[in-house]
């Protein structure tokens, strides 16, 4: 099996290191400045140093310099425990690839140190490599019951549910794991039910991760983010504060989830008579709870539409997270006998997927749900970054089969789940920390979040910005980076892990960019006399067979081979192949200025 590891920020196929190691590391000498980038070249150790034991090692495998893929590892002497084991989607750069999980190379290289792994919530740049990274690194997993219910669907769908062990916590519980880490979970608010935040008790301090967070008032649970007990820990002495940066650069403070169930209980008002549908995400099930509230009040039936919107509902009803008369529910197939001013849709494709449930209701592709000139759609959701022109794109395309369509920019249907500049300071001054390492995002957000960092007092030296495959160590009085670690990303495609590497990716890349010309020729085995040539092309150019270029081709092949000895190659033809590749490829771009992926094949007959 091929290791891909990426170096840094992931930025394609093109950056991903052959040599399976992500940075060199510093030279140890204490950080000078927050905005120090320079890497200085070094080794990335696999195995732990045992001499390096009165400090704590913070290892980033992912989710800084990036959104997603979060994974963090802690390491005190004998003892690992890892926070949180997410993935992301491919980028366009990576054809044919399903997810990107992080490498876990120096994990599996000190396997039997992993004392557990500890989830801040459900989402899938939290957890959506586990059911891959479990298979070789079989360790305990704790979640609150939500986030454990999610991973349950997706062990049974791997077939492995009876080998992995999984244990639920709630807000307040404490865990030891090994003798050098003690975990409390803290209760916080954000996009998902069950979401906590992290103080880990380590020889050297408290490590407090907030995980993802915001802070809301008013939330559809009626339980706050525990502000008491993070003023506690502030008031005991935080030694390192990891704080989440993605909604940095917004001023102010996020709004509550209950605006969002106001707004959208005035558009279920605005259309009484008009069938609704409403995109959004799956694991929102506070968002989900207001919308079948809003169902029941107005007196509508409820279908659900999408693998996840389907799969998440059912999670979340069978704990209690998601609670409503049963009656309400009413299966997709049935939704044609029901009145178009009874029936909401909730459906998967806020984001524009191209498989989703909206995207391919918007192309008239799916086959229970025809939209129309009555139909209402909600897009409850903010289009990730990158993700602009296929949401508009469904949009669009809603709009031209009739529907009436609600987005962000026209009423408030959506709000984020990721804490603003105000709820981060609130965060900081509380804790107090006496070292800070901005995480969970791009390089910008991390960058400004420590710039925020030092206006609230912290100096500067107290300050890492890192990237993957970073590790920071800390003392009772220190902070500094230490040597690198073996870090980057695995590609899963289909059923393999970490098998489709550089050099198939710059294939599917040429392919789809150039496409394909394919040669066959026949050769008498025993005389080596060329019988015939036959050439074809598969996404390159639009030709007939008796077209010029193809006749051009075929005698390209026949003047590669009219110098070469075709009997003399006893079967060997690799010379004979690359000379018809390289006379194909100078012919096809004098003639199209196009370099599609030349194929030669040699029959013998």
């Amino acid at each position: 099996m091929v290791t891909e590891k990426g170096t840094g920020n992931r930025r394609g196929a093109a950056a991903m290191s052959a040599s399976g190691v992500s940075r060199s590391g510093k030279d140890g000498k204490p950080v000078q400045s927050v905005f120090r980038e320079e890497r200085k070249s070094g080794s990335a150790p696999l195995k732990a140093d045992s001499n390096k034991e009165t400090a704590l090692k913070v290892m980033f495998l992912g989710g800084v310099g990036e959104i997603g893929k979060n994974m963090t590892a802690l390491e005190f002497g004998d003892d690992i425990i890892i926070i949180d084991c997410g993935a992301t989607f491919p980028d366009g750069d990576m054809p044919g690839v399903d997810l990107v999980i992080p490498d876990t190379t120096y994990l599996l290289a000190n396997k039997d140190k992993v004392r557990g792994i500890v989830l801040t919530h459900g989402h899938e740049d939290h957890i959506g490599s586990l059911p891959y990274v479990l298979k070789d690194l079989n360790v305990p997993v704790y979640g609150t019951k939500l986030t454990l219910t999610i991973l349950d669907a997706k062990f049974r769908e791997h077939k492995m549910e009876s080998s992995v062990n999984l244990n639920v916590v709630k807000p307040k519980s404490v865990v030891q794991l090994g003798k050098n880490f003690k975990v409390e979970f803290i209760k916080v608010n954000h996009s998902i039910a069950g979401s906590c935040a992290l103080s880990i008790t380590t020889p050297v301090g408290i490590v407090f991760h907030t995980g993802d967070f915001k802070v809301d008032y008013t939330p559809i649970d009626g339980e706050m983010i525990d502000l008491q007990r993070i003023a506690e820990l502030g008031q005991r002495g935080v030694l390192l504060l990891l704080a989440e940066s993605t909604n940095i650069e917004r001023k102010g403070t996020s709004m509550s989830e209950a605006s969002v169930g106001s707004s959208l209980n005035s558009i279920f008002a605005d259309n009484l008579d008009r069938r609704i549908f409403i995109a959004t995400f799956a694991s929102n099930i506070h968002r989900l709870q207001q919308i079948i509230d809003l169902a029941v009040k107005y007196k509508r039936k409820v279908a659900f539409s999408g693998r996840s919107m389907i799969n998440i509902a059912d999670c979340a009803m069978k704990i209690g997270e998601l609670k409503y008369p049963k009656d309400v529910i009413v299966d997709l197939e049935k939704i044609n006998t029901i009145d178009d001013k009874n029936l909401v849709i909730l459906t998967t494709g806020s984001q524009g997927e191209p498989m989703s449930a909206l995207t391919r209701i918007a192309n008239d592709e799916f086959s229970k749900i025809k939209i129309g000139f009555n139909d209402t759609v909600i897009v409850s959701a903010s289009p990730i970054p990158g993700n602009e022109r296929m949401v508009y794109n469904v949009i669009n395309n809603l709009y031209r089969r009739g529907a009436r369509v609600i987005y962000e920019s026209l009423a408030e249907v959506h709000v984020s789940g990721h804490a603003y500049q105000d709820e981060l300071k609130l965060m900081h001054s509380l804790l107090k920390p006496k070292f800070f390492i901005p995480v969970h995002g791009e390089h910008r957000h991390l960058k400004k979040h420590a710039e925020i960092a030092m206006k609230m007092g912290l100096q500067s030296s107290n300050i890492i910005i890192t990237d993957i495959g970073n590790c920071v160590e800390v003392t009772k009085r220190s902070i500094r980076l230490g040597d690198n670690v073996p870090a980057g990303y695995l590609l899963v495609d289909g059923i393999g892990v970490g098998d489709v590497g550089s050099v198939v990716l710059r294939d599917r890349k040429h392919l789809s960019e150039d496409g394909l010309f394919a040669v066959a020729v026949s050769v008498n085995k025993l005389s080596g006399e060329v019988l015939a040539v036959d050439v074809t092309s598969r996404g390159f150019i639009f030709v007939k067979e008796d077209d010029e270029i193809f006749e051009e081709a075929k005698e390209a092949v026949r003047r590669a081979l009219s110098d070469m000895d075709l009997k003399a190659s006893d079967g060997d033809y690799t010379g004979v192949k690359n000379a018809i590749r390289k006379e194909l490829k100078g012919y096809l771009f004098k003639k199209t200025r196009r370099n599609p992926m030349i194929l030669s094949m040699i029959l013998e007959s």
